[in-house]
């Protein structure tokens, strides 16, 4: 299905108005619409156990890769129909925020969805996408969404280089103009000067009991110029034990980890630990 354009206007004066461009073809507006109709009621006292409930209201979603680097310019892309580890998690935490908020029009989403994904809650092209998920972190802290608390849980602090898109400027379409590409690299260089605290594959299992439902998980890389390949949602399960909600490479769509976390973790190659980061109460 072909998507189209909307351009919604939040008129700040009688004077002043600022566009928000959206990409969404009516399939996925609608789908927005239901959703906030499903997830009515879910709301809990905990925070976490909300995120959770949201998230497995997208159960089997298709996972596709990619689903925002599309058009020939940086837009709010609204996709519910195909999601990726990443526009999950985004996701889910847009429509908790509304439901928190009691927040329930498709504007006010968009909003939500903008805010979590975006340098500083503003869309300003390619470059302001938050496109490391470290500082995704680190700038929806900044916007009192949510906390890291990876040191809280035994995580250790690493220095990084962090390189990945401009080293592989070809795997990045929007990159071919130079403006975007130098913009990234300057995202970059600030990321270099930042450590990141990781907790380590090893001690995972240990600290386990520190990890609550709700929690966002992100995975992290030995890959070089890489900090994070995945992320999702954690979720204690039947077991007793912290299980991975997340959008799947494997199964190719939202699942939860048949695994525990701590386990099913060491299957991925080159993963070296977590970054954990509880959204605000």
């Amino acid at each position: 299905m072909s998507r189209c354009i909307f351009f919604l206007c939040c008129i700040l004066s009688p004077i002043l108005g600022i566009a928000q461009q959206i990409t969404c073809s009516p399939a996925d507006k609608q789908a927005v619409e239901n959703k906030l109709i499903a997830i009515d009621g879910l709301l809990e006292k905990d925070f976490g156990k909300t995120i959770v409930a949201i998230g497995k209201t997208f159960m089997d979603t298709p996972y596709v890769a990619k689903t925002l680097e599309i058009g020939e310019t940086e837009t709010l892309v609204i996709n519910l129909q195909g999601l990726d580890c990443t526009t999950y998690v985004e996701n889910v935490l847009a429509f908790g925020l509304m439901l928190k908020k009691q927040k329930t029009g498709f504007h006010d989403f968009t909003e939500t969805l903008e805010n979590i994904r975006y340098k500083d809650g503003k869309l300003d092209g390619y470059a302001s996408r938050l496109h490391y998920f470290s500082e995704w972190i680190a700038n929806n802290e900044k916007k009192v969404l949510l906390r890291d608390i990876t040191s809280e849980i035994g995580g250790k602090e690493i220095t990084k280089p962090i390189n990945f898109m401009s080293t592989h400027r070809d795997l990045y379409p929007f990159l071919s103009d130079d403006k975007n590409f130098e913009k990234v690299k300057a995202s970059e260089n600030y990321l270099n000067h930042q450590p990141i605290c990781i907790l380590p594959q090893d001690e995972i299992e240990a600290n386990e009991h520190l990890i609550q439902t709700g929690d966002i998980i992100a995975l992290t890389t030995s890959i070089n110029g890489l900090d994070v390949t995945h992320t999702g949602i954690a979720t204690r399960e039947k077991d007793g034990r912290i299980h991975l909600l997340h959008a799947s490479t494997g199964s190719m769509k939202v699942e939860i980890s048949e695994k525990p976390l701590a386990e099913y973790l060491k299957k991925i190659k080159k993963n070296t630990g977590i970054m954990v980061a509880r959204p605000t109460k």
